[in-house]
């Protein structure tokens, strides 16, 4: 018996994953590239670098809303007009 060639089909398909292969590649290539250069200095964490100790700074979600109404004492006004 003789042995048949490869069907076109096979070929094809064959063809399509290796530039499926390429395409991977390359846009691996280019995350590797446009990843954040910064690097971290030999003995911090980097899970923690560039961490500021004290207060933070209130998140957005934790801003009153224009709709809450908070009474104002007299205490509070004359303190705002003192500073």
């Amino acid at each position: 018996m003789a042995t048949s060639r490869p069907s076109m089909s096979k070929r094809q398909r064959e063809k399509q994953r290796q530039e499926a292969k390429l395409r991977k590649a390359e846009k691996k290539a280019q995350r590797n590239a446009s990843k954040d250069g910064s690097e971290v200095p030999e003995g911090v964490d980097p899970d923690i670098a560039g961490i500021v100790p004290g207060p933070q700074p209130l998140p957005d979600e934790a801003a009153p809303l224009d709709t809450d109404v908070y009474p104002i004492t007299n205490d509070e006004e004359d303190e705002r007009k003192s500073s």
